[in-house]
């Protein structure tokens, strides 16, 4: 199965009411902001959309919102992984038509060695038969996905892709290297996603296209059809709010983002908290300036 899923790829916020409930009318404003500004693909509940913090209930409303709002006019992948093997496997078999794939993140806390990694991927993915998409995080799972066990869980029909966040150049190059045909590599942090896309990925699943989706996407695009110079203005022009999004952890800054873009309030869901009062500021002063250049 070759790899559907390329160019940008939100990894969608999930907005809160003050009570903690889910904004059902931000959502729906915000994912039709997403298709009109013409992102590639749509990624419903990963970390950023702070699915460790919702129900399964909730993850499937909010899928079911997105996936009427979208109409079909985007591919749509649901972040499901976790360190439960067999209730993993169980789920996927239960995800609705709407979803066109799958992420899915390396387990974690347990710190299985690659062998336990591999035999976990292959096991999920024998109970669908929808893509999926390999998720190696180091910096959250506590464990890396070695160059050997992506290439090894490459060779399943089904496993079309990773998401490198290791933020290991050299292991994510030498991945791109010696892929089979058809397999995708996706970057996982956004500050390397012109490098990579230069160096060969197929593109990116993203945080601050949360916030600038035509902006990034085009940088990706641009990227791929050897426009480098107009890519290379993209990446530096939000280089700034790229490092003010992540300074107080993920989805705190680009919510503060949303909420100044009129998408959303900036609500989360304990344990995280919002971005301090400095930072909420010298956000909104780095918004303000990319919105008018």
């Amino acid at each position: 199965m070759t790899n559907p899923f390329k160019g940008t790829g939100t990894a969608l916020v999930t907005p809160f009411k003050s009570d903690g409930a889910i904004d059902v009318d931000a959502l729906k404003k915000f994912i039709e902001f997403q298709i009109q500004e013409n992102v590639d693909f749509l990624v419903v509940q990963g970390t950023t959309g702070e699915s460790p913090t919702l129900s399964w209930e909730e993850k499937m409303e909010i899928l079911d919102i997105v996936a009427e709002v979208n109409a079909k006019r985007k591919p749509i992948v649901f972040g499901l992984g976790g360190n439960n093997t067999a209730e993993i496997a169980k789920k996927m078999g239960q995800l609705p038509s709407s979803v066109d794939g799958i992420l899915s993140v390396s387990p974690y806390y347990n710190k299985p060695i690659q062998k336990g990694i591999v035999e976990h991927f292959k096991y999920v993915a024998s109970h669908t038969d929808l893509p999926i998409i390999l998720y190696n995080v180091p910096g959250r799972t506590a464990s890396n996905m070695s160059i050997e066990t992506t290439l090894e869980l490459a060779e399943v029909p089904n496993i079309v892709a990773v998401k490198e966040a290791s933020g290991n150049m050299e292991q994510i190059m030498d991945i791109i290297r010696q892929r089979p045909e058809g397999f995708g590599v996706l970057s996982g942090d956004d500050p390397l996603v012109l490098p990579l896309a230069a160096a060969g990925a197929d593109g990116v699943i993203s945080v601050v296209s949360n916030s600038f989706p035509k902006d990034f996407s085009n940088m990706v695009r641009w990227t791929a059809t050897d426009k480098h110079a107009e890519a290379k203005a993209i990446h530096y022009n939000l280089f700034e709010i790229t490092k003010l999004f992540f300074a107080q952890g993920n989805p705190g800054g680009v919510k503060e983002a949303l909420k100044q873009m009129n998408l959303m309030e900036n609500h989360m869901r304990m344990p995280l908290v919002n971005v301090s009062d400095d930072l909420a500021k010298a956000i909104y002063t780095e918004t303000a300036r990319i919105n008018k250049h």
